[in-house]
């Protein structure tokens, strides 16, 4: 059973992660987690010291735990950037600190270091409003590139095909020949799937967004550091982790929102993606880097495209937001030696990362609700 510990600001429950029952779960490694929560409250997404408060926990985690593998996400630029306005010198300035940072944990941990941004930020240029049409369109709230189509007319096909905003639209089956999968995975993916232009994003029934200031660019590449290793797309950033794990203690650092344009150390651009497919920051982009392989077909949600499905009589993993089961394949859960999470990147690092130990923000839409942890593994000596 995989435990989660919530703590609002002090106030905690132990809870079954599957059911989101409480639990009487009790021992060593569940109190020192609720002490590490305890000790750590989350600032918040928009607080400057969100990304000070990963480091500092999982300087926590690993003096109490001693994990042999740490994945970090920094995120507080991201959700910045994304939804308040930022002159040029104090993102400047952000982007400087958020460094600063992941040099302070490499150098006080040393842990050697593989560090991927997400993909750069463009300013948002406006809503292309599909909620008019005789079919359905859907999107989720942080998906900007992509949203599903389903039941569209004749008519819907013509207007969007011919909108200006609207780069692509890509039918099931040119995304079951892309990506390959069974064909329960490919049933889940829409019927269409819709390609915004950069600098526009989706306006459907479905979503209730806010209006952003700046959404990802076109991420066909994303910036890696990662010395040593030639790394030519995502999908290969897990071997470099198990070649380095063969010899020291490893630290994969995610950040959120950053690109190659503002990638200050030696990189190399590294391909985000397929053909006219790229990963926008989200729960697929974090399972490719962390299995290996491509998983947009087992999230898609993860791209913007809710699938229609029935509702269930009993919700599996309430506090894990898309997912309803653990994912197979991340690379801490198959990793012998201990491993711990850490991120501000709410409701998703201790499902995408598989680590023994996780702790995350517990935040929805910005709003802080306090911290989260997880406890996949308790057994390893």
């Amino acid at each position: 059973m995989s435990i989660a510990i919530v703590d609002a600001r002090g106030w905690q429950n132990t809870l079954d992660l599957k059911t989101g029952e409480k639990t009487g779960a009790a021992g060593a490694v569940v109190e020192m987690v609720k002490g590490v929560l305890q000790r750590h409250p989350y600032p918040g997404d928009m607080d400057p010291g969100s990304n000070r408060w990963v480091t500092d926990t999982a300087f926590d985690l690993i003096d109490r735990y001693g994990p042999r593998f740490v994945f970090l996400t920094y995120a507080a630029q991201y959700f910045s950037g994304r939804y308040a306005p930022m002159a040029s010198d104090e993102r400047a300035r952000m982007i400087t600190d958020i460094f600063l940072e992941a040099e302070r944990f490499i150098n006080a941990s040393g842990f050697a270091a593989i560090m991927v941004g997400t993909g750069d930020m463009t300013p948002f240029l406006g809503f292309i409003d599909a909620t008019g049409i005789d079919g359905l369109a859907v999107c989720t709230h942080w998906s900007t590139r992509y949203a599903g189509l389903y039941g569209p007319s004749q008519e819907d096909m013509r207007r969007l095909r011919a909108h200006p905003h609207i780069e692509k639209i890509v039918p099931r089956e040119e995304i079951g020949k892309l990506f390959g999968g069974s064909p329960e995975q490919i049933s889940k993916v829409p019927e269409y799937l819709m390609l915004a232009r950069e600098g526009y994003a989706f306006r459907t029934v479905s979503d209730a967004k806010k209006t952003p200031v700046m959404i990802p660019a076109l991420n066909f590449h994303v910036p890696l550091y990662a010395p040593g290793h030639a790394v030519e797309a995502v999908t290969g950033i897990r071997r470099a982790i198990e070649e380095d794990l063969s010899e020291r203690n490893v630290v994969l650092i995610v950040l959120e929102g950053i690109g190659v344009s503002e990638f200050p150390w030696p990189h190399l651009s590294c391909r985000n993606g397929t053909e006219w497919f790229y990963y926008e920051p989200g729960e697929a982009q974090y399972l490719t880097v962390t299995s290996g392989e491509h998983r947009f077909l087992d999230y898609p949600t993860g791209t913007g495209c809710k699938y229609l499905d029935k509702a269930e009589a009993t919700r599996s993993y309430p506090y894990s937001g898309i997912f309803k089961s653990v994912p197979e394949g991340t690379f801490a859960r198959t990793f012998p030696g201990k491993s711990i999470a850490v991120g501000n990147r709410s409701m998703f690092m201790h499902m995408v990362t598989g680590a023994d130990l996780s702790v995350e923000c517990f935040a929805r839409n910005l709003y802080n609700q306090g911290t989260m942890a997880v406890i996949h593994r308790e057994d390893k000596a």
